[in-house]
C-alpha cells in the first residue's frame, strides 16, 4: 500500500471516530423539559400573552406585492434580528429577500409566463418544512424543529459545518464568514446577536410570538402575507387558502413547505 493511499485511509478511519464523537457528544447533552423533533432547548418561554398554533404557516399573495412594500418587510425583518449590512455582497446576510420568479420556482418558468410574474419581486425565506432535510443532518442539534413546525436556530450549539445549508434546496441559510456585529446599523436589544463562524435564517419570528406579537414583516405588510395555523379549519390562512389557488416551493422533494404563494 502506498503513502497516499495509507495516508488517506487513515485520515477517513479519524474522520468517522470524530463523527461518532460528536454524535455521542449530542446524545449526552441536556435535553429541554418539553421535547421538540431535534430535541433541542425551545429558546423562547412562551408568555401568557404568546401566540400558539399546531403547525405555523405562511401565505404571500404575489398579487399585492410591489418593490417598495418588499423593501419595508425586508427592512422590518432585518431590523428586528440585528441582521448585518455587509459592504461586501459575497458575505451578504438573508433572512427574507425578493428575487425573480424564476429563481423562486425554476420549475413553473416558462417563456409565455405573464408580464406582471415576469417583472414581480417575489420575496423568499426559510420554508419552515415540515420535513426539513437541514434538521435531520445538523451533527449538534443545533437546528431543530418545534412542535409548532418551527425550524429553529440555536447559534450557540452551531459549529458552522454548514451541512444544513448544503441540505436546504432553498438557499434559505446564510454562514458569517465575517464578525457580523460592526456591520449592524442599530443593534435590537431583545435579539441575540451571532458571531463569526454561524449560520442563520429566518425563524418565523418566534421570538415575537412568544410575546403576543405577529411577525415583523407581517406587522408591515399592508395585508401582502397571511400568518397563521394551517391546522385550525377556521383560521384567517386556511380561509385565504379555501379561497386563493397557491402553489409552494419544489413541493416534489417531499419537504412540505409551511409557506405558500398566491400568483
Amino acid at each position: 500500500m502506498d503513502d497516499t493511499r495509507r495516508s488517506f485511509l487513515k485520515f477517513a478511519g479519524i474522520s468517522a471516530l470524530g463523527l461518532g464523537g460528536i454524535s455521542t457528544l449530542t446524545s449526552l447533552m441536556p435535553g429541554p423539559a418539553t421535547a421538540t423533533k431535534g430535541a433541542s432547548a425551545p429558546l423562547y418561554k412562551d408568555t401568557n400573552k404568546a401566540l400558539t398554533a399546531k403547525r405555523w404557516g405562511m401565505v404571500i399573495d404575489t398579487r399585492k406585492l410591489t418593490p417598495s412594500l418588499c423593501e419595508k418587510m425586508i427592512d422590518a425583518c432585518h431590523k428586528a434580528h440585528n441582521v448585518p449590512n455587509h459592504d461586501n455582497e459575497r458575505h451578504t446576510i438573508k433572512w427574507l429577500w425578493e428575487d425573480d420568479f424564476e429563481h423562486v420556482f425554476p420549475m413553473k418558468h416558462d417563456e409565455y409566463l405573464a408580464d406582471r410574474l415576469d417583472n414581480l419581486p417575489i420575496l423568499a425565506l426559510c420554508n419552515q418544512c415540515n420535513n426539513p432535510p437541514c434538521v435531520q443532518v445538523c451533527p449538534t442539534k443545533a437546528t431543530f424543529q418545534r412542535e409548532d413546525g418551527i425550524v429553529m436556530m440555536d447559534f450557540h450549539r452551531c459549529i458552522g459545518c454548514r451541512f444544513c445549508m448544503a441540505a436546504c434546496p432553498y438557499g434559505s441559510r446564510s454562514f458569517n464568514f465575517r464578525d457580523p456585529r460592526p456591520a449592524i446599523e442599530k443593534e435590537n436589544p431583545d435579539f441575540p446577536t451571532r458571531m463569526k463562524g454561524v449560520v442563520e435564517k429566518c425563524n418565523f419570528c418566534a421570538e415575537r410570538l412568544a410575546e403576543g406579537k405577529m411577525p415583523a414583516c407581517v406587522e408591515v405588510s399592508e395585508g401582502a402575507l397571511v400568518f397563521g395555523d394551517l391546522e385550525d379549519p377556521s383560521s384567517e390562512i386556511r380561509k385565504v387558502l379555501r379561497e386563493n389557488y397557491a402553489i409552494r416551493r419544489k413541493q416534489n422533494l417531499g419537504t412540505n413547505p409551511s409557506v405558500y404563494y398566491i400568483i
